[in-house]
This record gives C-alpha cells, structure tokens and sequence, in this order.
C-alpha cells in the first residue's frame, strides 16, 4: 500500500512542477491571446494560425523526431555514469540537430513561393516564408538543447527557461502586434525563436558535458539508432501535423480566413489551456513508463495510476469550461470569439476519451513497438481528419468539436484493443469507476447549459462543479494522503 501511494505521489510531484510552469506559462499566455485577438482579430489569428502550422508541417518532415528519440540516448549515456559515452551522444546528437534544422530551413525558403499558393492561395506571403525559414533551424537547435536537459534530469532548468521564455516572448511580441498589427506577424515568430534558442543556449551550457572528438563516420554510425526510432516517431508527427494543415486548409477555402482564427482559438483553449495536464505530466510519465516496459504487469499499473490522476485532475476543470465557456472565451479573446462555444462544449466531452487514450498512446513508445505506433497514428489521422472535413461542412465551429468527441471514443476503442491484444493491457475497476462518475456529471453540465436558461444552467452547473471537486479530492486523498501532505508542508514552511 505504501509502494502504491509513493508511486501515486511520484506521478503528483512531476504533474505538481511542470504543471506550476504549465499554469504560469498559460497565465502569460492568456495575457498576450487577449491582445493579439484584440489587436489582430480571427483574421490576423488565422494568418498567425496558417504561418505556424506550415512551419510545424516542414518541421515535422525534416527534424525525424530527434526531440523524443534522442532523450532516451541523452539519458541511458547520463544514468552510465560514462562521461566519455555522454559526450560522443551528445556531440552526435548536436551534429544531427544542425543537420536536420539547416535542411528545414533550406526547404522553407526554397519552396517559399509554393507554401504561400498552397496555403493562402496566392503568392502575397512568399517573403513571409523566406523570412520565417530561419525559425526551422533555430527551433530545431533550441529543441536540442532542451533534449539535453531533459535527458539529464535538469528539471529545474526547464522550468525556468520556460516561465523566463514566456515573460521575454510577452514583453517583446505584443508591442509588435500594437505598432504593426497584422505586419507585426513575422517578426514575432522570429523574435520568439531567438529568445527560445537562447534561453535553453544559457541553460544547457551550465552542464558539465566532456568534450571528445568525433568523427565524421562514428556521427553516421551513432546517429543511426536515433534517427531509425525518430523516423516514425517523426513520420506519426508529420502526419497529425499534416491533418491539422489540411483542416485549416478546408477552413480557409470553405469558410474564411477568420474561420481558421476561430478554429484555431477554440482549439487553444481545449489544448493550451485544459491540454496543459498532459504536457505537465508527459515529462515524467513516459520515462517512468519506459523503466518498467519490460513487465506487463508493471505497464498496466503505471497506465492506470496515470489515467486516474489525470482524470481526477481534468475532470473538475473541464465542467468550468462547459458551464462558464461564453466568460472564458470573453475573458481569454473578446466578444467577437463567441462563435467558438458550441465547438468547445462536445470537445469538452472529447477530452475525457482523450485522457484515456493519451496515457495508452505511450505505452506502444515505451515498448519500442515504433511501426504498431506510426501505424495506429495513421489510421487514427486518416479519419479524424475525414470527421473534421465532414463535421465543419455540415455542422460549422459546431461539427468540429463533434468530430474530435466522435474521433477519441473511436480512438480509446482501437488502442485499447490493441494495447489488449499486444501487452495484455485492461482498465482497473477504480478507473472505469472514476471515468464514468466524472463523464456523468460532464454530461449532466452539458444538458444544463444547452437546454436550459442561463439562471438555471449556471446554478446546476455550479452545483456539479462542486460534486466533481469532491469527488475528485475524496479519491485523490485516498491515493496520496492529502490530508497528512498538507499538515507536512504546513510544518516545513513554520520551521
């Protein structure tokens, strides 16, 4: 009982640090989204929107995964303790990073004339391109760095290059934005590359890594191993980038530029904003699950730890987004952005099959099953991105939040069969209970605001906020001791 509540405080330490980065960082972003919107508009957003998904589409062609692939080289050299080992990976891994970062932005300003016809049906945003290519080969270095430091267990200094990175990329695009307006676009995206690159150069020169030479054949030969693993780790990113582009695509053409601005808001809300308990506890949650791979057993118990903390934690924020979405969206954009609402409430819905999804979806990482996993990417992107064509054409904003509840109930079903079938995978009882008491309630708050008058759905919806926080506290306590936590941090901050 007492391994079980450490490994359950183990998951709420990591989601407890990277999530205090997480909140801080969507505090600042909060801040600079209710600008931009109000200083750019959904058009201005779009554009922002189709420039940034177009590099993340050439980036994710061209950087063959070496930002995940590379960590479990960076930290198997690390945790050896051979620092001659360490240096020749990370003087590979370096070598590479420049590499793939150059070609991304060869490929950007070559094809610049191309990306601009292809993405805003016209040639107007060609010198955009060419200017932004720079930005491929500066985040690919400053991806690097952080693959060092992550690699290397520097967790404290993520965390300050990330809340730092957001202060500076607040304070430095949001004038831009102001003086220039939509003009202001571009240099923002560079400006926001640089500060990155240099906050992680600052960081990751404070590690004490051995200096060897390495030739040009052994770079070829090391690097074998983390570019075969990222190839199809970077192959199931182009493809969900790749969908994401052609839905923007869709947007544009059939609705407007401003739809693509509305898509992409509503979108930030669900992944920034509500998505940041993922990112918050991914940075832990695939190592831990990558050191017990080798059990079944162990994979099962770690999976759903994870699936139960996170949606103990997600649950209760998710009905705030369901009850009081038109003062979020106000409050985040402006009034303009109400169009976005119908959207967020069945992707609110979404989520839930989301979080039981993510935290299977590593599992085929973890047990180095890279083609089952590009394999079950594909498929998964082929008819989300079907659904979403088929829900904005007759449904709007609407029908893409039905496609992504719709998308992740198929999605739970395919890789829990599959986990299943592979690695003898199933849902414990506890979670199965929590899924469907948290959802219940989702779905009672999702009645209260759709089919009754604003007085009433937010009294009922109130009333299954605090129903959800209790529940969620009452089984969190019983994982983690809540009570004796507090009464120790309460003690440690007398003294």
């Amino acid at each position: 009982m007492n391994e079980q509540k450490s490994s359950y405080r183990q998951v709420m330490k990591a989601t407890s640090i990277f999530g205090g980065v997480q909140v801080f960082q969507i505090i600042i972003g909060i801040t600079r989204s209710k600008f931009i919107a109000v200083l750019l508009g959904p058009t201005g957003m779009g554009i922002a929107g189709l420039l940034t998904s177009t590099l993340g589409l050439i980036a994710g062609l061209t950087n063959f995964g070496l930002g995940t692939s590379a960590v479990k080289d960076i930290a198997a050299a690390h945790s050896s303790g051979n620092e001659t080992r360490l240096g020749i990976v990370s003087k590979v891994f370096k070598r590479w990073v420049w590499i793939t970062g150059s070609l991304g932005a060869l490929i950007t300003a070559v094809l610049s004339p191309l990306l601009s016809e292809l993405t805003f049906g016209n040639r107007d945003y060609t010198f955009a391109f060419i200017w932004i290519s720079i930005t491929l080969l500066l985040n690919q270095i400053s991806a690097g760095q952080g693959v060092m430091l992550r690699g290397t267990r520097q967790i404290a200094y993520m965390a300050q290059s990330a809340m730092i990175g957001s202060v500076i990329g607040l304070f430095t695009t949001i004038p831009l934005y102001y003086l220039y307006g939509v003009e202001g676009i571009v240099p923002a995206i560079i400006i926001s590359a640089i500060t990155s690159l240099s906050l992680t150069w600052w960081y990751a020169r404070k590690l004490k890594i051995k200096d060897v030479f390495v030739s040009k054949v052994r770079t070829i030969a090391e690097g074998k191993g983390m570019l075969k693993m990222g190839f199809f780790i970077s192959l199931s990113a182009l493809i969900t980038l790749a969908a994401s582009y052609l839905v923007r695509i869709f947007i544009s053409n059939y609705g407007g530029i401003d739809q693509v601005g509305l898509y992409n808001a509503g979108f930030a809300i669900i992944n920034t904003y509500v998505g940041m308990i993922f990112a918050a506890m991914g940075a832990d949650y695939y190592p831990r699950l990558s050191a017990v791979s080798h059990s079944n057993t162990q994979c099962k118990e770690v999976v759903n730890q994870q699936a139960e903390i996170a949606l103990l934690i997600l649950a209760p924020i998710l009905m705030v987004f369901l009850v009081f979405i038109n003062w979020v969206v106000i409050v985040l954009y402006s009034s303009q952005f109400i169009a976005i609402n119908s959207m967020i409430y069945w992707a609110a819905l979404g989520m839930f099959f989301k979080a039981a999804s993510w935290t299977i979806g590593f599992l085929f990482l973890a047990k180095g099953t890279t083609k089952l996993f590009f394999w079950n990417e594909l498929i998964t992107n082929i008819y989300l991105l079907l659904l979403n064509i088929i829900g904005y054409y007759f449904w709007g904003l609407a029908g893409l939040g039905i496609s992504f509840l719709v998308a992740y109930f198929l999605y739970l079903i395919q890789v829990y069969w599959i986990a299943k079938s592979k690695f003898d995978f199933s849902f414990d009882r506890a979670f199965i209970k929590i899924f469907f008491v948290q959802f219940g309630l989702a779905i009672l708050s999702f009645i209260a605001v759709q089919f009754f008058t604003s007085l009433f759905a937010y009294g009922m919806g109130i009333i299954l906020i605090a129903v959800s926080c209790w529940y969620s506290w009452k089984e969190l306590d019983q994982r983690l001791d809540l009570k004796t936590l507090i009464v120790n941090m309460k003690k440690k901050f007398k003294k």
